[in-house]
């Protein structure tokens, strides 16, 4: 499991949102929660959020570690993106879940399944 879990986006609004099974919600509960920044972009741009929505977004960001884009994630990623086709950010987070040695945490599994090396979990089938 390497460094533990990676937290795609579409995992996070449904967390914030309650929307996952009370066991999945358990679950990210006791995690320490790591994001790639293009989760952090991509909740920060958000739209349609009220100011307090947008606080507890920025919270959960503030208690989570944020993986940056260092050399060893951009070159994971354009070779993400050669052989997979991903858009550039799912092949932004796929790279910094494969060098980081974490499993995805994502309800979008049809489009990471296929990248070798990827672990990914879909919560609502925790």
């Amino acid at each position: 499991m390497g460094q533990g879990f990676l937290v795609d986006t579409n995992t996070v609004i449904d967390y914030i949102g309650e929307k996952l099974p009370e066991n999945s919600l358990e679950f990210i509960d006791d995690l320490e929660i790591n994001l790639s920044v293009v989760s952090r972009i991509e909740l920060l741009v958000w739209r349609n959020v009220s100011d307090r929505q947008l606080q507890v977004i920025q919270d959960f960001i503030d208690a989570s570690t944020v993986f940056g884009l260092d050399e060893e994630v951009i070159l994971e990623s354009i070779k993400i993106r050669k052989n997979y086709r991903l858009k550039l950010p799912d092949a932004i987070v796929a790279a910094t879940a494969i060098v980081k040695k974490s499993t995805l945490l994502t309800r979008n599994i049809k489009d990471f399944e296929r990248v070798a090396n990827l672990n990914c979990i879909d919560p609502y089938h925790l």
